[in-house]
C-alpha cells in the first residue's frame, strides 16, 4: 500500500519552490544585512511551532548570531492578549536584529505581540505562517491583525488550512501536519541563500559545526566568543 505523505511532502515543497522564492530572497537580504551589521537572528515559535523557531538556531550548519526566543509555557497562554507584551520586557531584541516568528494560524496574540514589540524596538520581522488558514481566520487580538499583517517578510508554507494534509478513511479528521516540514524548508532555504549573498561580499559567514565531529566543540566556541554577551542573555 503507498504511503501517501512521501507525495504529500513532494508536493507542498514543489509549491514552496514555485512560490516563495522571491520572499526567500527577501528574507536572505535581511539575515545577511543583520549579519553584517552584528546583530541576531532571532526565532521564536510558541507550541509546536517551536520546532521551525530551533530549525534557525544552534545547529549544525547554521549561523552562529542565532537565538531562540524561548516561552516556558509551552504555547499555554498564546491565546491571551498581553502576555506577549510583558514577555518582551524581558528579552533582549535590538535594531540591528531579525526577529523569526513561526505561527501556523497567526492569529494569536502571543507572536503578534511579540512581532509589534520587535518592531518598535526598530528589529526586522521575518513571519512563517500558513496564508491559506490565516487570511479565513479573524485574529485574537485587539488590533485585528494576524501574524502576516504586520510582517516586514512573509514565508508562506504552504499548508493548507488546518496543517493536517492528508485524509483516510475511517477518521474524522485529517491526518499528518506538514508546517514543520514546509517551515524548515524556508527556513534553510533563507539561510543557504543569506550564505551566498555574504561570500559574494567577501564576508565569511559564521557557521557552526556539528559537536560531534572532532574539533568542532572547539571550533564553535571561538566564533561564538564574539556574540558571547548576547547569546546567553534572554
Amino acid at each position: 500500500m503507498e504511503n501517501k505523505v512521501y507525495g504529500v511532502v513532494e508536493e507542498l515543497i514543489r509549491k514552496v519552490k514555485d512560490t516563495q522564492g522571491e520572499n526567500v530572497e527577501k528574507a536572505a537580504r535581511l539575515f545577511a544585512d543583520t549579519l553584517k551589521n552584528k546583530g541576531l537572528l532571532q526565532a521564536f515559535g510558541s507550541g509546536h511551532s517551536q520546532a521551525g523557531a530551533s530549525e534557525l538556531c544552534h545547529r549544525a550548519g547554521g549561523f552562529i548570531p542565532t537565538k531562540q526566543i524561548k516561552e516556558p509555557a509551552g504555547g499555554a497562554y498564546e491565546s491571551i492578549e498581553g502576555v506577549g507584551t510583558s514577555f518582551m520586557k524581558k528579552v533582549d531584541v535590538r535594531s540591528n536584529d531579525v526577529v523569526v516568528i513561526i505561527s501556523n494560524s497567526g492569529r494569536n496574540p502571543l507572536p503578534i505581540e511579540i512581532a509589534i514589540r520587535s518592531k518598535e524596538r526598530g528589529a526586522k520581522v521575518v513571519v512563517v505562517t500558513s496564508l491559506e488558514a490565516s487570511k479565513k481566520l479573524t485574529s485574537k487580538h485587539s488590533s485585528g491583525k494576524n501574524l502576516w499583517q504586520v510582517a516586514d517578510v512573509v514565508l508562506d508554507n504552504c499548508v493548507p488550512d488546518g496543517d493536517a494534509a492528508i485524509e483516510l478513511e475511517g477518521l474524522d479528521s485529517k491526518i499528518c501536519g506538514m508546517s514543520s516540514i514546509t517551515t524548515a524548508v524556508l527556513i534553510q532555504a533563507s539561510v543557504y541563500r543569506a550564505a551566498e549573498i555574504l561570500l559574494s561580499e567577501g564576508i565569511v559567514p559564521p557557521v557552526f559545526k556539528s559537536q560531534n565531529v572532532d574539533g568542532g566543540p572547539e571550533y564553535n566556541d571561538r566564533l561564538m566568543t564574539e556574540y558571547f554577551d548576547r547569546l546567553y542573555h534572554m
